[in-house]
């Protein structure tokens, strides 16, 4: 192969490249939108069942923050979702390389992302800036609409059906509600004692103030271990 042919060869596989990863990221900001929806939805289920059993700052609410960022609080949770504007291919060691669906094409190995967070609704509230949220979902899109996801009380089966499941309403939801319920349940601890018994006298003016001690669901525990 001449040097006009190795160029030409490369320039091919860039463009390649490049419309692969341009198609992953409409597809999943296409599939941030749908989310999006789902959770205005779920917003007005949630509030028309419960808006009589719990108080009105209690009620579920929805906050679309643009377009790569969105809210769900739920009681003192707050669940943040976040797209990434980048596209991503998975390291050596990743199980999704020994499926047979991205052995017949590698290209459909490169994902978008949106990941699932949880914090404390206070954090957000008093700007404590310290304060730990916990990823409890995260969901691959690839250049077909095919996904998978990775968390907590999410599917076991992880990148079996890579081949076959395709982003839906449907699907996102059930998605969404695991999240939820499990935010729901996963509890604040109190920390240990060694951890907090000393404390500077900034932390203390900053607490006085906004209450701004770092706070976390799990601070001084092990978070991969409460799957509650």
């Amino acid at each position: 192969m001449n040097d006009k042919e190795v160029r030409a060869s490369f320039l091919e596989a860039l463009v390649i490249k490049a419309s692969v990863k341009q198609q992953v990221y409409n597809n999943t900001l296409q599939t941030f939108k749908i989310l999006k929806k789902v959770l205005g939805q779920l917003e007005k289920e949630y509030n028309k069942t419960i808006i009589d059993k719990i108080p009105v700052k209690a009620l579920p609410h929805f906050k679309d923050k643009g377009a790569f960022e969105a809210e769900f609080k739920v009681g003192g949770d707050l669940l943040f979702f976040s797209m990434h504007s980048n596209v991503f291919q998975f390291d050596d060691k990743h199980p999704v390389w020994k499926t047979k669906y991205i052995e017949e094409d590698p290209m459909r190995s490169y994902c978008g992302t949106i990941n699932l967070y949880n914090f404390l609704a206070d954090s957000f509230k008093y700007d404590r800036m310290n304060d730990i949220g916990y990823l409890v979902a995260r969901i691959f899109i690839n250049k077909e609409n095919h996904f998978f996801v990775e968390g907590k009380r999410q599917s076991d089966e992880v990148v079996k059906d890579f081949a076959i499941d395709t982003i839906s309403p449907g699907i996102l939801r059930q998605i969404i509600e695991t999240a939820i319920q499990y935010s729901i349940e996963f509890d604040l601890l109190v920390p240990l004692y060694d951890q907090v018994k000393m404390a500077t006298v900034e932390q203390m003016r900053e607490k006085i103030s906004h209450s701004k001690m770092v706070t976390g669901k799990r601070v001084g525990f092990g978070f991969n271990a409460d799957d509650v």
